[in-house]
C-alpha cells in the first residue's frame, strides 16, 4: 500500500510514466497522422527527452530552495498544459515543440519529489518511499502505456495526451490538498551548487546512465515496429505485450532495490548492465520468434527498470553537497539515453535495413555503459592506492 502522503507523488508519476513510454507503442499512429516516416516519429521521442534533460537541473536550480509542495505544483501545471498542447499540434514541428516543453518538468518532479518523499518517510524507510514515487512509474507500464496504444490504434493518439494532461492536473490538485507544507531548504547559491559537477565520479556516473540506458530505448523506442513487421504480431497484440513489459518493469524496481542493498550499486549496476546485453542480443537473433520476444519483453522490462535504484543511489552518493540537483540528474541521464537510443537506434532504419536492426545499437550502448562502469570501479581503486 502507498502512504497516503506519497499518493499525490505516485500519481505525477504514473503520468510521468505514460507519456514518455506510451509514445512507442503509438508510434505509428502518431506517424500517420502527422503524415511522416515511423523514423521522423521516432524524433518526438527525442524532443521530449531533451526536454527532460534540460529541465531537470534547469528548474531545480532555479525553484529547488522554494516550498517544496508549491513547486510540485507548478511543476504538473506545466506538465498537463504541454501535454495538452500535444494533442493539438497541426504538424511535426509543432509537435516537436510541444514534446520538448512537455518534458522540462519531467526530471525535475522526480528531482524534487525524492527529496520530499524522503522526508515523508518513516524512519529507516527512505528507500521505500521513494519506491512508493516511482511505483506509479512502474503501474503506468502495465495500465496507462497499454490502454493508451489501443486508444491510439483504435480511437485517436491525441486522445492519449488528454488523458495525460488531465492526469497531470489531479496530481497538481492531489499534491496541493495533500502533501505537506516544509519549507525551502536554504543553500549557499547556485554557484555552490554547481560544485558538485567538478566531481570526475559524478560526471563517470551520469555518463553510465546516459549510455547505458540508451540500450532501452534503442529497443523500445521502434518495439512496435519490431514486433509487428519482423515478429508478425497482430498491431492489437501490441497492447498487451507493452502491459508485459510493465509488469516486467514492476518487477524489476523491486528486484533492483534488493540488489543495491546486498552488493555496491556500481556492482549492481556492472551486474544488470551485462546481463542487458545478453537480453538485446537475444532480441535481435530471435525476432521471428512470438514466444521469445514476449518472454524477452519481460526480461528486459525488469532488467532495465533494476538499473533504477542503483543509479539513483551512485548519483546522490557522489552529490551530497546538492542533494536535490543530484537527485535530478538520475532522469535526466536517464533522458539523454532515451534521445541517444532513439536517434542512434533510427540510423539503421534510414539505411534500409530491417526492424530488427536497432537491436544491435541497443547492445552496443548497453556495452559501452558496462565499460565506463569498469572504468569508474577502476577510477576508485586508483583513488584509493593514492590514499594508501
Amino acid at each position: 500500500m502507498i502512504k497516503k502522503s506519497l499518493a499525490p507523488l505516485a500519481l505525477g508519476g504514473f503520468g510521468i510514466g505514460m507519456t514518455e513510454f506510451v509514445m512507442m507503442g503509438i508510434l505509428p499512429d502518431i506517424a500517420t497522422g502527422l503524415n511522416i516516416s515511423i523514423p521522423q516519429a521516432g524524433y518526438l521521442i527525442s524532443a521530449y527527452a531533451v526536454g527532460v534533460v534540460v529541465g531537470a537541473p534547469t528548474l531545480v536550480s532555479m525553484l529547488g530552495h522554494r516550498p517544496p509542495r508549491g513547486v510540485l505544483v507548478w511543476f504538473m501545471l506545466m506538465f498537463a498544459a504541454f501535454n495538452a498542447l500535444s494533442a493539438f499540434a497541426p504538424n511535426f514541428h509543432t509537435m516537436m515543440l510541444f514534446r520538448f516543453l512537455a518534458g522540462l518538468p519531467h526530471g525535475a518532479f522526480f528531482g524534487v519529489g525524492a527529496v520530499v518523499a524522503t522526508r515523508l518517510a518513516d524512519k529507516g524507510k527512505e528507500a521505500a518511499a521513494l519506491a512508493s514515487m516511482f511505483s506509479g512509474l512502474t503501474i503506468a507500464n502495465v495500465v496507462g502505456v497499454p490502454a493508451g496504444t489501443w486508444l491510439g490504434h483504435h480511437m485517436s493518439w491525441r486522445l492519449v495526451f488528454l488523458i495525460v494532461a488531465a492526469i497531470g492536473l489531479a496530481a497538481a490538485l492531489m499534491t496541493q490538498k495533500v502533501i505537506p507544507y516544509f519549507e525551502g531548504k536554504q543553500r549557499a547559491g547556485l554557484a555552490q551548487d554547481l560544485r558538485i559537477f567538478r566531481n570526475p565520479k559524478l560526471w563517470l556516473a551520469l555518463g553510465i546512465t546516459s549510455i547505458g540506458t540508451g540500450g532501452l530505448f534503442a529497443w523500445l523506442s521502434y518495439i512496435a515496429p519490431l514486433l509487428t513487421e519482423v515478429t508478425h504480431f497482430h498491431a492489437d497484440m501490441i497492447p498487451l505485450i507493452m502491459t508485459v513489459v510493465g509488469v516486467g518493469m514492476t518487477a524489476g524496481v523491486q528486484f533492483g532495490g534488493k540488489l543495491a542493498d546486498r552488493v555496491h550499486p556500481l556492482r549492481a549496476i556492472q551486474i544488470l548492465l551485462a546481463s542487458m546485453i545478453v537480453l538485446l542480443l537475444l532480441n535481435a537473433v530471435l525476432a521471428s520468434s512470438q514466444v521469445a520476444m514476449v518472454m524477452l519483453a519481460f526480461g528486459v522490462g525488469a532488467n532495465a527498470l533494476a538499473l533504477g535504484p542503483s543509479i539513483q543511489m551512485l548519483l546522490i552518493e557522489h552529490s551530497r553537497e546538492a542533494e536535490m540537483l543530484g537527485s535530478s540528474l538520475g532522469q535526466s541521464g536517464f533522458n539523454i539515453g532515451n534521445a541517444l537510443g532513439a536517434f542512434l537506434g533510427g540510423i539503421p532504419l534510414i539505411l534500409g535495413f530491417s526492424y530488427a536492426s536497432p537491436q544491435w545499437v541497443a547492445a552496443g550502448l548497453a556495452g559501452a555503459g558496462l565499460v565506463l562502469a569498469l572504468a569508474m570501479q577502476a577510477h576508485a581503486r586508483r583513488g584509493v592506492r593514492v590514499l594508501a
